[in-house]
């Protein structure tokens, strides 16, 4: 009944039409709890940060989602083992959602840890080719079943009108290739969707990378979905 996640491998078609499933319910939940969203980062006084995973997890558990009985493992705030039917077939999936919260200023990327991709990391740092595989299996193997990997980010992005208030002013979503689809989107490090993070390897910092969103659009419009705050309209780019 349910596809061997590791053979879609040969069938790219799938995992891409899983992957655009994924990212409109995450779309939907999101743009449900818009309105809330903004009031809880008008009003709440946490860390932005938080006040994103907060409002990612809210949102998602609003809008609830088909599960399975077993824990997930990994550097990303919302993890759900879950089921996705098909009318031609069904699939254990290992849904990832991580949240970010940044200035306008930074609007166009997402920055990102390798543990939280399954892509190999291709871009051009300091003049020179950068390989940086993914520690993110493509395929999670547990002792029940095997999940195919799908990875969303949520990018909140913010204006400070005063020092003690935040405004939610946009909120992009995107959906991260798999690294079965390498080839496809990242196949060299001139031919990218990344660009260098804000560490310093000569200071010993943790390899970061930014997701650069009008990259992966240039691959896939669908794969970044932009929500204004209401009463704007959304539109689902194709």
């Amino acid at each position: 009944m349910f596809i061997n996640p590791g053979s879609l491998r040969s069938d790219l078609d799938k995992v891409e039409e899983i992957e655009k499933a994924s990212l409109r319910l995450v779309t939907q939940a999101i743009y449900d709890f818009r309105e809330t969203a903004a009031l809880i980062f008008e009003n709440e006084k946490d860390l932005v940060q938080d006040i994103g995973e907060d409002i990612t997890r809210e949102a998602l558990d609003k809008m609830g989602v088909s599960r399975i009985d077993e824990r997930l493992f990994g550097k990303i705030d919302y993890k759900r083992a879950r089921y996705i039917f098909h009318p031609e077939y069904a699939v254990r999936q290992a849904l990832f959602v991580d949240s970010k919260a940044e200035d306008v200023r930074g609007q166009g990327t997402a920055t990102l840890q390798t543990a939280q991709t399954s892509l190999r990391i291709r871009h051009i740092r300091s003049n020179q080719p950068v390989d940086e595989p993914g520690k993110l299996p493509a395929v999670i193997q547990t002792t029940k079943a095997e999940y195919l990997t799908t990875t969303i980010f949520v990018k909140y992005n913010y204006t400070k009108p005063t020092e003690d208030s935040c405004r939610l002013v946009r909120i992009v979503i995107a959906a991260l290739p798999s690294g079965m689809l390498q080839d496809l989107y990242n196949p060299t490090a001139a031919e990218t969707i990344w660009r260098a993070g804000r560490n310093a390897p000569t200071r010993g910092e943790p390899f970061r990378v930014r997701l650069v969103f009008n990259l992966l659009k240039q691959k896939k419009a669908w794969r970044v979905q932009t929500i204004p705050l209401a009463p704007d309209p959304f539109l689902w780019e194709n």
